[in-house]
């Protein structure tokens, strides 16, 4: 009996830490140049198949597994972006561009149905859901900003060969849509711990949006272990930032730079407004010839920023959360990408495990004590270069006037040896209407170039899918598969036509423009031992259409009513009033109506010669005078 009851109890003790090994956490921090910070968090949690077909939800929320239950999605993933990634200075992006997403939010899925009209229901059902679950506008995404990509996403979960001939993917964005903190709790109220302890408790929305680049991520797909007992469904949360070191700690170091020790005044420490730094606290690079007491220049900040947790983040990480792996082993969750000579200063207990081979340092963070990381000041440079970008891409409208104009956008392979391949997808408004015929790929001489050489536009571009839009029912889409040369740029060009609009289809600040989605580069890999494809998109463009004068339908409106008042209040008085004779009327006397005018007229004119008098007698009084 009591063999049993150990038994029992060491299968609990293993369902225990299983599950706990059900989610992991880590965040990463990476030094980039010009004074920039590179934080990337990352959620994972995983459920066996069969409980969440069952709908025992541990670790993946209830309210997001039965929306995608309930809308038939097979694999699900969401992005709310904002800002700009500097390639050319931060270098490659991180996950390899899987993570990211265009300007906005962009939603993609593969939705299980029998027919396309089915697919798109149940696609609509999923957005609507979405849309209550994140506090976003996913509920503006119908039929004219969905597509239906056929080379530029592929499913990246384990999918059964019996039912991916009834997945259909479906392809949404919003560039339009303003990424803020309303979006950022229900992110947080996913998570096991809600944002109370982990990583997650560093994330606040002031220190989030105010990055120079940041981008939320959910990707929910089946996984199945090679040699595994039964699959897996996997969720993941990723938040990437780049803050600016220098502008994240300016609201604590601003006291500290005007001298401020006085406890009374130092509500100054909450002041964000930024102030020069004095003087004789400026470091100069004195290798400059023209260095001198009177000239400075400044030094790269990257060689002289120092950080904390507390001064980024304005708070450390409270406590760890569910870091245990299988063995109930504490796993690392704070990582930092810096040489190997800098020193890193953490809380005092605090477990390190460093991997030399990828210059990278990890800590344990304790279980319910607070972890506090510091990067003191280094002498040597604190910036490991990160990989370069197989492709640059920059996308831009050219012409001009309200009818006409056109998109180019610029593909450059910086490699010197080897040629890139890629898919480029668009997703263009029906209200903007491409012209196929004025399509050209040009390979320019040089990057900074113009001029065009003689390679023709098939040996660019290998393949084309273009379907046309429908005016108020879809967009334009357009995916091209495309060939860039060793160290050459290529010019992708073509014209459009603008189309007006009903004056009821502009939205309220409609001199601002219209929103066109990023366009999607999806580099295919050069062998089948790449780790997947990588992924990197555009800036958003903003299109000026031919806007009306909308102050003529008040102008309209308002001389309408006037006329309108005019013929009415006549027609209605002659309808309404009655026209009698003065002798008809009881009790009227027309001789009481002639002297009450009588009096009145006498009044009058007693009033005018008393004033008439009153003036020729001043007049008289001055010519005496």
């Amino acid at each position: 009996m009591r063999r049993f009851f150990r038994f029992l109890l060491s299968l609990l003790i293993t369902v225990i830490v299983t599950a706990d090994s059900d989610y992991h956490e880590q965040l990463v921090f990476e030094p980039l140049p010009q004074g920039s910070l590179l934080a990337s968090f990352n959620f994972k949690s995983q459920a066996s198949l069969q409980s969440f077909q069952k709908q025992h939800f541990r670790y993946i929320p209830r309210s997001l597994g039965q929306i995608i239950q309930h809308a038939k999605t097979q694999e699900l993933h969401l992005r709310f972006s904002s800002g700009r990634w500097d390639a050319e200075s931060w270098g490659a992006r991180p996950w390899g561009g899987k993570k990211e997403g265009g300007t906005g939010v962009e939603l993609w899925a593969w939705v299980e149905a029998e027919s396309d009209e089915e697919a798109f229901s149940r696609w609509i059902t999923l957005n609507n859901a979405l849309s209550g679950l994140f506090c976003a506008s996913l509920n503006f995404i119908d039929s004219t900003r969905t597509t239906r990509p056929v080379e530029s996403f592929q499913p990246t979960g384990d999918h059964a060969n019996a039912s991916l001939s009834k997945l259909h993917l479906l392809h949404g964005t919003l560039p339009r849509e303003v990424v803020c903190t309303e979006n950022l709790t229900p992110f947080l109220k996913l998570l096991p711990c809600k944002g109370k302890a982990g990583i997650s408790s560093l994330l606040d929305g002031h220190k989030l949006f105010d990055a120079s680049w940041q981008t939320m991520s959910i990707d929910v797909k089946p996984v199945c272990p090679p040699g595994g007992s039964g699959c897996l469904v996997e969720m993941e949360q990723t938040v990437d930032m780049v803050l600016d070191i220098e502008r994240s700690k300016r609201p604590r170091g601003e006291s500290r730079a005007l001298g401020n020790e006085n406890a009374a005044t130092d509500f100054m420490a909450d002041n964000p407004i930024p102030r020069p730094v004095p003087a004789d606290e400026l470091i100069c690079d004195m290798s400059k010839p023209y260095s001198s007491p009177e000239a400075c220049y400044p030094l790269d900040v990257s060689t002289t920023q120092t950080w904390s947790l507390s001064e980024i983040f304005g708070r450390p990480i409270k406590g760890s959360c569910l870091a245990t792996n299988t063995h109930g082993k504490a796993v690392e969750s704070v990582c930092i990408k810096v040489p190997k000579e800098h020193q890193i200063q953490v809380s005092e207990g605090t477990i390190e495990r460093t991997d030399p081979s990828k210059n990278q340092r990890c800590y344990v963070i304790p279980e319910s004590d607070h972890f506090e990381m510091a990067l003191p000041q280094q002498d040597s440079q604190g910036v490991i270069n990160r990989p370069q970008p197989s492709l640059y891409a920059s996308r831009s409208f050219t012409g001009h006037g309200q009818e006409r104009g056109g998109v180019q956008t610029l593909l450059t392979n910086p490699s010197p040896d080897n040629a890139i391949s890629f898919v480029y997808f668009e997703t263009l408004p029906w209200f903007m209407k491409p012209f196929m015929h004025t399509l050209k790929a040009e390979r320019l001489t040089s990057p900074s170039s113009s001029s065009s050489s003689s390679s023709s536009k098939d040996q660019i571009i290998t393949s084309m899918y273009y379907r046309p839009a429908l005016d108020r029912q879809r967009g334009t889409q357009l995916e091209l598969q495309i060939t860039v040369p060793p160290a050459s740029t290529v010019r992708l060009a073509y014209d459009f036509e603008k189309a007006i609009l009903r004056y009821t289809e502009y939205p309220p600040d409609a001199n601002r423009g219209f929103d066109v989605a990023p366009a999607v580069i999806r580099i295919l890999p050069t062998n089948a031992s790449s780790d997947g494809a990588v992924y990197l998109r555009t800036t958003s463009l903003l299109l000026s259409l031919p806007t009306p004068d909308f102050s003529m339908p008040y102008n309209v409106i308002i001389l309408t009513s006037t006329v309108m008042a005019l013929a009415f209040g006549s027609i209605y008085n002659l309808l309404v009033r009655r026209l009698v004779g003065a002798d008809e009327v009881e009790g009227f006397s027309l001789a009481k109506v002639k002297g009450r005018l009588r009096e009145v007229r006498e009044r009058l004119m007693r009033r005018f010669w008393r004033g008439k008098e009153e003036v020729q007698y001043v007049d008289k009084l001055e010519n005496v005078e």
